[in-house]
């Protein structure tokens, strides 16, 4: 099999790996807070990031259709506090208040996304355009503008509309890609002179796996984990990624053969930059493992977009489960992307499972063959961030993450779409204890300081967006935990109230 004969780039992305799991194996090694603005370029961008299904509410106003993830809040149990995205922090009627907000912290970009079924509430053109949603937007970024931010605009971000689902099956049908197509031009017709900066889809990796694989997110489809008893994890998430993939493509080459050369935007695409380290060091099947890993959930979307295929792990464990490209959509799908976004939150240690190629298909996780684990030794990879079941603060893993990125996939242009920390919501704290949030401040200073090391060695990175600018609901979790710069009084009025690290933030930005 290939893991005995690999390339050799495979074999020194093997030995990166493995010797990245060795610095701070077991610890955060924050705080460090000597980094200063001035240590990026000028032209580096500073921002913040939000999504519309997590802040706007108004989910049914304003003549907005349903979206996958409106449906999927209705499902008993899905969501941990049992909270839904109807109010939310109702962004959707107070953006001006909010553009104030952004002004005040003094960031250079705003990431914002843009709901389909706002646009067109059916989800195609023929379903008619909401003139009240594009009104909506064209304010949002005149306001932006004339306050010195820069939008960029993110045209999915996991809420695709519910009738494409119920119509076709959504991503698991190819019909998809043309109607994201139109409502794509849409936007490009409706906004681009004045957007420069544009983002296809948010995570593709988590509608293929938490979608059809582990039913943790819209449409919640599986077939053998706990009650999500429709689909198949075997193939649906390749069929479905194989779809997004095709709809970035889609839309990327519209963008560039009709509006770029005019308009003088940038088109990307935003990817889970989950990192991983091996469980042992020294075990070469956990570097294996680990680079498998790695493979499955970073490179099933960087290899389409640097080589115009999918990596030889896949195509070897999955073999005709995993779809192929053909030539045209090849030449649609690779060097489509102007610039990558990473959303970096934390990262995960690997034991290897031996691979049985004679097995049968169970699921995409299956697949993998490798355990992902958060504890060695009884010890967590990095302290746990307050109240979230997923992050666990590993600053390192970001500067690894970055270096693996530039040699495996020929130093892309990336953006830090998203970086951030919670802590756990708790509203018995008094607010003015609530809002002392210096490990946020500590937080992002030591990831900053892992992206300054990274530019150092020569990664292409061109700027960072903090995730969130304001608590939110955060998918499954809803309410439970608090991600925001501003403290969100749920109990008054949605009141926004500056943490301390919103008063970091500004000052860092400022140079104060």
């Amino acid at each position: 099999m290939e893991y005995t004969s690999q390339s050799f780039l495979s074999f020194c992305v093997i030995v990166l790996l493995a010797c990245s799991s060795v610095e701070g194996q077991g610890n955060s090694s924050y705080p460090d807070l000597s980094i200063k603005r001035s240590d990026f370029a000028q032209d580096f961008v500073f921002g913040v990031a939000t999504a519309a299904a997590q802040i706007e509410g108004s989910s049914k106003g304003g003549g907005k259709g349903i979206s996958v993830w409106d449906e999927f809040q209705e499902i008993p149990g899905k969501i941990f506090d049992h909270s839904n995205m109807k109010t939310s922090i109702d962004s959707y009627n107070r953006y001006m208040e909010d553009v104030t907000l952004l002004k005040d912290l003094g960031v250079d970009a705003y990431r914002f996304s843009i709901p389909w079924t706002r646009i067109l509430p059916q989800g195609t053109l023929s379903g008619g355009v909401n003139k009240e949603g594009i009104d909506h937007y064209n304010s949002l970024i005149d306001q932006l503008l004339k306050n010195g931010i820069r939008p960029f605009v993110t045209l999915l971000h996991n809420d695709w509309p519910q009738t494409l689902q119920d119509n076709y099956g959504g991503f698991l049908d190819r019909r998809i890609v043309a109607d994201f197509k139109d409502y794509c031009e849409l936007c490009f017709k409706t906004y681009g002179d004045r957007v420069k900066n544009w983002i296809t889809i948010n995570e593709p990796l988590m509608i293929a796996k938490f979608g059809h694989d582990m039913g943790f997110a819209p449409p919640g489809r599986c077939s053998i984990r706990i009650n999500c008893p429709a689909g198949n994890s075997s193939i649906e998430p390749y069929i479905v990624t194989h779809n997004l993939l095709l709809a970035h493509g889609a839309v990327a080459r519209l963008y560039k053969e009709k509006f770029q050369a005019q308009q003088g935007g940038e088109i990307g695409i935003v990817l889970a930059g989950q990192h991983y380290v091996p469980y042992n060091p020294i075990s070469l099947e956990d570097k294996r493992a680990t680079y498998r890993l790695m493979d499955f959930e970073l490179g099933w979307y960087m290899e389409p977009l640097v080589y115009g295929r999918y990596p030889i792990s896949m195509r070897t464990l999955v073999k005709d489960r995993l779809p192929t490209f053909t030539e045209e959509e090849k030449k649609m799908v690779q060097g489509s992307a102007d610039f990558i976004g990473i959303n970096y939150y934390t990262t995960r240690y690997v034991k290897s499972i031996p691979i049985n190629l004679n097995a049968s298909p169970v699921g995409f996780a299956e697949d993998e063959f490798g355990e992902v684990l958060v504890f060695k030794d009884g010890a967590p990879i990095g302290p746990n961030a307050g109240g979230s079941m997923f992050v666990y603060i590993y600053p390192q893993g970001l500067e690894q993450l970055l270096l693996f990125m530039k040699y495996k996939y020929q130093n892309p242009k990336i953006y830090i779409s998203e970086n951030g920390v919670t802590e756990q919501r708790n509203d018995t704290i008094a607010i003015v204890q609530a809002v002392k949030d210096q490990h946020r401040i500590d937080f992002v200073a030591e990831h900053l300081t892992r992206v300054r090391n990274a530019i150092a060695q020569g990664v292409n990175i061109k700027g960072y967006f903090y995730w969130c600018l304001f608590d939110d609901f955060e998918w499954v979790e809803g309410y439970l935990v608090r991600f925001g710069l501003y403290y969100v009084d749920y109990k008054n009025n949605l009141t926004r109230i500056p943490k301390e690290s919103a008063k970091w933030y500004h000052d860092f930005i400022k140079g104060t």
